[in-house]
């Protein structure tokens, strides 16, 4: 009998919760995030995702499944009933929990490091992996392992494993993956594990024992020993989180830090409504949307939008290449670098451009070259040099005190490295 062929990962992103057979709470709030599966789609769509997917099940390039498979099997303990009977009931009640009937492995691997993961299998006939290190049994208790099963599971019932497979088939370890990607998958692997965490609670339905949890993840410590409390532990988590929503942390890694995770969770445990949730988690998504970590980036990213617009339309002809441009630039300041320049669009961009420009100096007047040489850039990009565009660049020069002989010395440096006359005004 010929295998059925997995269905593709963009199909299953657009379902609603009413067709994946997603499990809620009490309270009937959805484990799901709108902006993570939003963001899902577009990753699975700008990688070509159904194009990839379709010639990885004909070629078997992967070799996923069979280096994973291989590696549980040679150097982990499979968690079968007569093996380890109390752990394989605790891991396929979490399962039967969740409501989640596609088949999963289990093992432990003896390995210090207080970590789980879990790995979607590549063909629907075989079973996803979830494993789970040797030191979290010296460390959690019985209902703490359920919260991370619980969590790896949330993983592959979300099937952002899957996604991130595609991410780095594409993009593999030796790949420069374009900025502006890099800060969508970090964003998306970051609402992912806020996800994942849902399931966990979900799968205890205790907000203390997922904290306890987290703790002794982030710490290798036992806080039973060390006489730790969980009202000490929310008190601190309250303290770090203020940090962050004071702009002044950023969450660079994979994870989200644990002050959100654990105010994510509290807020899943105990809201009422699933647009009072919304509202809560807003504010803490608005710290893991944060690129830069001072003043002067919002500045430039408002100069580099509000600039790019004005130069582009100099010549009253703006083009596709040139907005392109200002994207590129924008994607190394702002997760979202269309939505953000429709806004400045829509605003008063002369305001704007002379606000961000003197906001700019005033930080560091070192970088007026810097401001000049983008305009430039934006003015080549397009492969036709206007007079309107130049005689613009020499007002703006003057403007943040620049002679005429600076500025025609950028414009000359510029056209000898990166000008290249248009095919269309050649032919």
């Amino acid at each position: 009998m010929a295998k059925k062929n997995t269905p593709q990962l963009l199909n299953w992103l657009k379902k609603p919760d009413t067709e994946r057979n997603t499990v809620k709470t009490k309270n009937n709030l959805s484990p799901t995030l709108d902006l993570e599966r939003q963001i899902g789609q577009q990753i699975y769509t700008a990688l070509q995702g159904s194009v990839v997917e379709e010639v990885l099940r004909k070629t078997k390039t992967s070799g996923g499944d069979t280096y994973w498979r291989s590696s549980m099997e040679g150097h982990s303990l499979k968690v079968q009933e007569e093996l380890l009977p109390d752990f394989y009931r605790l891991c396929h009640e979490v399962k039967e929990k969740l409501q989640f009937d596609e088949k999963v492995d289990f093992y432990v691997t003896g390995d210090s490091s207080v970590n789980a993961f879990s790995v979607a299998a590549e063909d629907e006939n075989e079973p996803h992996i979830v494993n789970v290190n040797s030191a979290l049994f010296d460390l959690m208790t019985e209902d703490e392992l359920r919260f991370v099963i619980g969590h790896e599971l949330g993983h592959l019932i979300n099937k952002d494993t899957a996604l991130m497979r595609l991410i780095r088939f594409v993009f593999p370890p030796q790949a420069e993956t374009p900025i502006s990607l890099q800060y969508k998958i970090r964003l998306h692997e970051q609402l992912a594990e806020l996800v994942a965490d849902r399931y966990g609670y979900i799968a205890t339905e205790n907000l203390d024992v997922c904290v306890t949890a987290f703790f002794k993840m982030a710490s290798g410590l036992d806080l039973a020993k060390m006489n730790v409390s969980i009202e000490a532990l929310i008190a601190d988590n309250n303290r770090r989180l203020d940090y962050f929503l004071k702009d002044k942390g950023v969450s660079r890694a994979s994870h989200p830090v644990n002050p959100i995770r654990v105010q994510a969770l509290n807020l899943f445990a105990n809201t009422k409504t699933q647009k009072k949730l919304n509202e809560g988690m807003d504010e803490l998504i608005s710290i893991l949307l944060k690129i830069g970590d001072n003043e002067l980036d919002e500045h430039m990213a408002r100069f580099v939008a509000s600039a790019g617009l004005i130069v582009a339309n100099a010549d009253k002809d703006v083009k596709q290449k040139e907005i392109n441009e200002i994207l590129d630039t924008l994607a190394t300041l702002k997760i979202f670098p269309s939505k953000y320049l429709e806004e400045i669009a829509q605003g008063d961009i002369g305001k704007t451009f002379g606000e961000s420009v003197t906001n700019i100096l005033t930080i560091n007047p070192g970088l007026r070259d810097g401001l000049l040489r983008y305009m430039i850039h934006i003015v080549l990009s397009d492969q036709i040099i206007a007079k309107e565009e130049v005689d613009l660049l020499y007002q703006f020069g003057h403007d943040i005190g620049l002679s005429d002989i600076e500025v025609a010395t950028a414009i000359a440096e510029a056209i000898q490295k990166n000008y290249v006359p248009s095919l269309e005004a050649i032919c």
